[in-house]
């Protein structure tokens, strides 16, 4: 099943279950797509590269409204917003643990052979390009960093 067939069955369920939350962000994840479809250049087709860097697009976009709406003390938006982001997590991969992560960059920095903080940026593209999908881009650069300065 394909991914856009797999939403349309996650919004029938949603709407069957009456489940408001689960609606909300499948229908974004759906918007989402037919912007996707319809960009110059997309010819209608959707791309397993293209479907994750938009739900990453997404689940940035919700993370970076949660903690504006937590600092403004707007608990009402900030639960909309973690609700939405708990859905569109699930058609992500399985993201990497803090262990994981700092095990996978070490063996980018060691191929690399990056050895202080001026080799960032070596790491930063290889890094970015192996572990998308898989880790926040803050995180990836917060651990090379930390590897790096060691």
């Amino acid at each position: 099943m394909g991914f856009e067939e797999q939403i349309m069955e996650e919004m029938k369920i949603a709407m069957k279950a009456k489940d408001e939350a689960g609606l909300r962000g499948i229908r974004a994840i759906k918007a989402e797509i037919i912007k996707a479809k319809t960009d110059p250049g997309a010819n209608g087709i959707l791309t397993e590269e293209v479907t994750q860097k938009m739900l990453l697009k997404m689940v940035k976009q919700r993370r970076d409204s949660l903690e504006i709406f937590k600092q403004q003390n707007r608990e009402d938006l900030a639960q909309k917003e973690l609700e939405e982001l708990a859905i569109i997590e699930k058609f992500l991969p399985k993201q990497f643990t803090e262990e994981e992560l700092k095990e996978a960059i070490a063996a980018i920095i060691t191929q690399v052979g990056a050895s202080s903080v001026a080799d960032l940026g070596k790491v930063m593209g290889v890094a970015s390009k192996q572990l998308a999908g898989k880790a926040d881009g803050k995180a990836i650069s917060a651990v090379v960093k930390e590897l790096l300065t060691k």
